[in-house]
Parts: C-alpha cells; structure tokens; sequence
C-alpha cells in the first residue's frame, strides 16, 4: 500500500533531523523576511487593505500552485526536482526584497517567495511522511516543524538586530542572504545524500481514482479553511502594532520571533499527540487561535505580545499536524496530490479572509474581530465531522 521504503527507523530520524536542519536556515530566511514586511510595506506607503490583500494573495496564489505541484510530483515522482527548484525560487526571492523601490514591486517579490514555497513543500512532504511511516506521522512532522521553527525564531531576531543597529528594512533583508544560501547548499547536499527517497513509488491509484478521497479528508479540509479565513496574518498584525505604536518597530521581529518559538514548542507537543489521539487534537489549537485577534486589536504591548505567542502556537498546531493527517488519511500514491489539493483549498480561504480583514482593518477593528472569531467557531462543526469519518488506529 505505501510503496517499498529506503528507511528503518533510524534512518528516518536521520532524514528528518536533516530536512529539518534544512528548514532551519529556509525559515531563518523567509521568515525574517515576513517578520519585518508589514512595517516595511507601511514605509513604502501601501495601505492596510493593500497590506492584507498582499498577504492573502501570496497566500492564495502559493498555496493554489500546490495543487499543480502535488499532480506534478505524483504523476512525475520527480519529488526531488519539484523541491530543489522551489528552494531556489523562494531563497533568490527573499533577499531581493532589499532592492525593492517602492511597495508594488515589494509586493511581487512577497509573493513570489510564497511561490517557490508552494513549488517544494507538496513533494518534500510527501519524502517527509515516508519517514513518518517508520517513526509516526505526527512526530515525524513535529519534530520537522520545531527544527524549522528554531531558524523561524532566529531570523527574525536577526533582523531584529540589523535593524536596530542600521535603522534600514533594506540592510536587514541584504543580510538574509547568508541564511539563503545556506539553504541551498544544504538542500543540494541533502539530495546526493538522501536521493533513494525520492524514487518512483508503485503507482497505486486505482482506490483514490474509483472512490476519491476519504470523507474525513474532504471534512478536515473544511475546517482547517474556516481556520485560514479567520486567521489573521502576521503582516496585518505586525503593520497594525507599528501603525498604532504598540510595539516598538525593531521589537515587532522579536515578538515575531517569540511567535515561531511558540509554535515550534506546539508543533512537537501536539504532533507527538496526534499520533496518539488523531485530529481531535485541532479542537485545542482552534481554541487557542480565538484568543488571536481581540488581543493583537485591541490589547496594548502585553497584550500584543501574548497575541503573538497564541498566533504562533495555533499556527504550530496546524502545520504540524496538518501534514500529518493527511498523510493518515491518504495512500502515499496519492498524497502529494492530496497535500496540494487540501492546500489549495486552504490557501483560497486564506487569501479571502486576509483581503476581508485587511478591508474591515480601515473600517473597524471591532468588525474584524467579530469576524475573525466567527468563522473560526464554525470550523468546530466539519472537524468535529471529520473526526468521527476518520478510521481509528
């Protein structure tokens, strides 16, 4: 059913260790690029909706070529390829932002990072949760997100640092080019290593192709979109604490940073969880999200800051046990084209949430909270679905 594996157990701690290290420098990179692109938009004038409609088409855009992404690896079994291209794309994309001239051009390369993203993670999942099989789902995936979520921290805090010593967002993205191109090297490196891994699986597809995919799938999916729709962006959050003056701007990368250690710490607790206790572990990370947007809109700086560290757990949440749960719920044959359809699907509620929020921000902060909060108490009711659908053991 899952293919012949290049993997014992040990060898697949190793693997993820290593993608992890991986991620690691890849997050560094792109998320000390996001942690500062809010303010930096702010400098080049663009507007709240401009800010959220930034977010949310980068969202939507990225996680759309996913679904191409995940056909392509699963009908190609090019995973390697597939992934070593969309490193290149988002590591060029993210120190380029230092030579943006003006906000739409900022824009493009935001974007653009979200792209090469979108590029690698549906086959880089797919090698991942073949790892997974070996060491469990949830751990396989959680300890894959707190090794990336350590570069998460760190980069941000770099350009923290840069920035409050140079007082230049242009200075602070220059400098992320050493994390980018350690990317590469590593990445390259680990594909001559770990090349078996991406080797053609059985093409099994004839129960995905007469049934589709599982009910719980398609729930799950439900859910984790009304998640995404209510589940406000970091860079409208991060533009509204340097807007109002909440958080100080070379302190808006630190509380950024205090989010990806946060979500790190989630994403190993409650992957290691959901290997024991499956999707009802969402119910919690859902929770956690609400508490988001009313203390990130209207809280002052403890506030804003606890409102980063519930953003960043929620989000660990998600992404750990996100991939995790498809890969329980779908053949190997078929996940890379799963994980691109369930993020596909994800993203377009993303990219609609974050342009009505960042349109309700120049409105009413109240109404933004209002319905932020509701669609994220509507995803109870298809995930509470999903978890009665989706099979036990």
């Amino acid at each position: 059913m899952s293919g012949p594996h290049p993997f014992n157990a040990k060898s697949a701690l190793a693997f993820v260790v290593s993608f992890g290290i991986v991620s690691l420098f890849a997050d560094a990179a792109y998320e000390g690029m996001r942690g500062i692109s809010g303010p930096f938009l702010a400098t080049l004038g663009a507007s709240g909706f401009a800010v959220g409609l930034i977010a949310g088409f980068g969202e939507l855009f990225g996680y759309t070529l996913r679904l191409l992404s995940g056909r392509l690896a699963d009908s190609t079994r090019a995973y390697w390829p597939i992934t070593l291209l969309g490193y290149v794309v988002q590591m060029l994309a993210v120190p380029a932002l230092a030579l943006a001239g003006n906000w739409q051009a900022a824009a493009v390369l935001i974007v653009l990072e979200r792209v090469g993203k979108a590029i690698r993670n549906p086959p880089r999942d797919v090698m991942l949760s073949r790892a997974g099989e070996h060491i469990g789902q949830g751990w396989a995936f959680g300890l894959h997100e707190i090794l990336d979520q350590v570069g998460a921290m760190s980069g941000p805090l770099a350009a923290a640092l840069v920035l409050a010593i140079h007082h230049d967002y242009r200075e602070a993205f220059a400098w992320l080019a050493i994390p980018s191109a350690a990317t590469l090297v590593l990445v390259f490196a680990l594909r001559f290593r770990y090349g078996a891994v991406g080797a053609s699986l059985p093409a099994s597809k004839d129960e995905i192709a007469a049934n589709g995919f599982p009910r719980a799938f398609w729930l799950y999916a439900a859910a984790s979109a009304l998640v995404a729709f209510g589940f406000s962006d970091f860079t409208l959050i991060s533009f509204h604490f340097g807007r109002v003056g909440t958080v100080r701007g070379d302190m808006i990368a630190v509380f950024y940073a205090a989010a990806m250690a946060s979500a790190g710490i989630a994403s190993l607790l409650f992957g290691r969880w959901f290997d024991r206790a499956g999707l009802k572990v969402i119910f919690p990370g859902i929770v956690i999200g609400l508490a988001v947007a009313p203390l990130a809109f209207f809280g002052g700086t403890w506030a804003a800051l606890a409102a980063s560290l519930a953003w960043g757990a929620s989000l660990g949440v998600h992404e750990a046990v996100m991939s995790a749960a498809v890969a329980k719920l779908v053949p190997l044959s078929a996940r890379a084209r799963a994980y691109g359809i369930f993020t596909a699907l994800f993203g377009a509620a993303w990219f609609a949430g974050s342009a009505l929020l960042g349109a309700l921000y120049d409105v009413s902060l109240v109404a933004l909270v209002a319905a932020a909060t509701l669609a994220q108490l509507l995803a109870f009711v298809p995930l509470w679905l999903a978890v009665r659908a989706a099979p036990t053991g």
